[in-house]
C-alpha cells in the first residue's frame, strides 16, 4: 500500500475518528507544542487574501517528530455572505516523513470539525469551575454541532442554550443534534448565567460582551480567525484569564487578542503539561486559532486505523 495513493473521504473519517482516541492524541500534541523539546516543526499559518470572493486560502504544515507525521492542510474559509455553501473546507495532505512522498489525501472537513471541538473540550477538562449546568453556544453552523456532540458527551451539562443570527440555522441545527436545546432570541439570553461559553460564529465585530458572563464561567473562542475580526469585546478580554493554543499564532491572527491588547496568561499544552496552572476561580478564555500540529496527529490516527482496517479486510 506504500507505494499507491490513498483517498479518504469523510464517510470513512467519522467512522474511523473517536473521541475516546482523540482526545489523548490532542493533549499530548499540545503538550508537545509547547514544550522546547516536543519536537514539534509548525509555522504560523500562511493564508492568501481572496477578495474578489470574500475568502480566504490557508496552508498549515507541521512535522511532529514523536508521531513521526508530516502533514499540510489546506484550508478555505469565506465569509458567510458568499456564494461559498459552507463557511469552510479543507483537505488534509499526509506524507511519508522519511522520504516526502505523498501518502495520503483526505477530506479536512470532518477532521477540522471533530479537532476544533475536541480542544475546546480540553481547555473546558482543565480550565472549568465545579459546577457545569449550563452550556452556551453562540452560532449554529458545523461547528456549533461537533461542539454540542462532544461537550454533551464529556460534560454534565442540564441545559444547553443555543443563538444564532438566523432563527433558521438555529432550527436545523436543533434537528440536525437531536438532543434537548433552548433556542434564545439573542445572544445575551443565551449566554446569561452560563457556566461555559462557545463562540463559533462568522462575526466580525463583538456579539459576546463581558457584562453578561457569569463571573467564574469559561469561554471558548474558536471564530475570528483573522487579525481584524472579533467575536469578544475589550471588557471580557482584559478582564478574563486568557489562554491560547499558540502565542505566536495569536499576536499574528487573532482580532480579538490584537485589538483589545489583551495580555496572554499560558498556552493552554502548557497548562496540559503542568508548567502553567489552570486558574479556575476566575473566568477564563481560551482563544482557539486551530493549529496544523492539531491536523498532523488527528490525520496520522486516522491513517493508522485505515491501515488497521484495511490489513483485517485482506
Amino acid at each position: 500500500m506504500a507505494d499507491r495513493l490513498t483517498y479518504i473521504g469523510s464517510g470513512e473519517i467519522e467512522e474511523l475518528l473517536l473521541d475516546s482516541e482523540l482526545i489523548p492524541v490532542l493533549e499530548r500534541a499540545l503538550a508537545n507544542f509547547s514544550s522546547e523539546d516536543g519536537g514539534v516543526e509548525q509555522p504560523v499559518r500562511s493564508t492568501v487574501p481572496v477578495a474578489k470572493y470574500n475568502g480566504f486560502l490557508g496552508v498549515m504544515p507541521a512535522y511532529s517528530a514523536k508521531d513521526d507525521a508530516l502533514v499540510t492542510k489546506l484550508v478555505r474559509f469565506y465569509q458567510a455572505n458568499s456564494s461559498a455553501s459552507s463557511s469552510h473546507h479543507a483537505t488534509v495532505l499526509l506524507f511519508d516523513p522519511s522520504n516526502g512522498i505523498l501518502k495520503a489525501v483526505m477530506d479536512g472537513r470532518v477532521i477540522t470539525e471533530k479537532r476544533t471541538a475536541a480542544v475546546s473540550a480540553i481547555a473546558t477538562k482543565y480550565l472549568k469551575s465545579k459546577n457545569l449546568d449550563i452550556l452556551c453556544i453562540l452560532g449554529a453552523g458545523p461547528e456549533a454541532v461537533s461542539h454540542y456532540e462532544i461537550f454533551t458527551k464529556m460534560f454534565p451539562f442540564k441545559q444547553v442554550k443555543v443563538w444564532s443570527r438566523t432563527r433558521e440555522r438555529v432550527e436545523k441545527f436543533a434537528k440536525t443534534v437531536g438532543g434537548p436545546v433552548t433556542i434564545c432570541a439573542s445572544a445575551k439570553e443565551a449566554v446569561l448565567d452560563a457556566d461555559v461559553v462557545i463562540t463559533v460564529t462568522m462575526a466580525t465585530e463583538p456579539i459576546l460582551f463581558g457584562e453578561w458572563i457569569k463571573p467564574g464561567a469559561h469561554i471558548n473562542a474558536v471564530g475570528a480567525c483573522r487579525p481584524d475580526w472579533r467575536e469578544l469585546d475589550d471588557g471580557l478580554m482584559k478582564s478574563a484569564v486568557l489562554y491560547v493554543d499558540s502565542r505566536e499564532g495569536a499576536i499574528r491572527e487573532s482580532g480579538d487578542v490584537i485589538l483589545s491588547g489583551a495580555e496572554i496568561f499560558a498556552e493552554l499544552g502548557e497548562v496540559v503539561k503542568g508548567t502553567k496552572p489552570a486558574v479556575r476561580d476566575r473566568t477564563t478564555v481560551f482563544k482557539s486559532l486551530g493549529m496544523a500540529i492539531e491536523d498532523t496527529v488527528t490525520a496520522k490516527l486516522i491513517y493508522d486505523c485505515w491501515e488497521v482496517k484495511n490489513k483485517q479486510k485482506s
